[in-house]
């Protein structure tokens, strides 16, 4: 048998390291799929115009309508629609959508949280005590003789959706959907942005969570976050560029360990 020289062992062993250097060093392929969860009041209508961009952009997008009648239905309608995916996703909550999405985000298709102005509970939390740590600026809450919450429609536009168009804000004040007050005051069993990575965008103008609140959730999950200015709740559908564009950040990185 032919022995190959030193030089030779040499030479393929460099080639060796040096592909499995170029393959370690290779980033990760981005998401495709995005799961877009809405929050309490309001549908998944509401993301329409992020939708739109990230269709544009190419991801494979869908929305949960969850019924907002209790917390683990609304975790078990969402664990639906992942179940439904062909791959690792991005999860996206809005406001109440948080909570759901860090229950719902223990599923193994999720590999990455972004929170929308979200409440991202630890376990044991719940959002009315978080919220009395940090008071929001809204008196519109009120409540049905059989436990579902809403918001006053004369204060709606402003606290809700101060910086969408007066017409827009005051249909949807007049096509809420009412949630189970319960949601409220369920404590969080799971903590999924401990273990998955997370981005955040604060809304600064905020009056239905302490933009305070959601800059601790943000510092506390060590999420990648950015400030929208004059942006209020509504902030999905008054800044879909800059919303859409975290989503897509958080597709083209939550594999490769940024």
């Amino acid at each position: 048998m032919k022995m190959l020289s030193a030089r030779t062992l040499f030479a393929a062993a460099s080639l060796t390291l040096l592909a499995a250097g170029m393959a370690q060093a290779a980033p990760a392929a981005p998401i495709h799929n995005i799961v877009l969860v809405h929050g309490a009041f309001v549908t998944g209508a509401g993301w329409k115009p992020v939708y739109d961009i990230l269709q544009k952009d190419g991801y494979h997008v869908s929305i949960a309508q969850h019924p907002l009648t209790g917390f683990a239905e609304d975790v078990t309608a969402v664990k639906r629609i992942l179940a439904m995916q062909d791959g690792p996703t991005i999860l996206v909550g809005h406001s109440y959508g948080g909570a759901v999405i860090s229950d719902a985000g223990t599923d193994d298709h999720v590999a990455g949280l972004v929170y929308i102005a979200a409440h991202a509970l630890d376990v044991g939390e719940t959002e009315a005590e978080n919220g009395k740590k940090f008071p929001n600026a809204t008196k519109a809450v009120k409540k049905t003789s059989d436990g579902f919450l809403y918001l006053d429609p004369a204060f709606y536009p402003a606290d809700f959706a101060a910086d969408l168009p007066k017409a827009q804000a005051e249909f949807e004040a007049n096509a809420q959907a009412l949630t189970s007050a319960s949601v409220f005051t369920t404590a969080a069993t799971n903590a999924a942005w401990k273990t998955k990575p997370s981005w955040y965008a604060v809304a600064k103008s905020d009056r239905i969570i302490n933009p305070d609140l959601e800059r601790m959730y943000a510092k506390r999950a060590n999420a990648h976050t950015i400030e929208i200015d004059g942006a209020s709740h509504a902030v999905y559908e008054s800044h879909p560029k800059e919303v859409a564009a975290l989503i897509e950040q958080a597709a083209q990185h939550a594999l490769d360990g940024k």
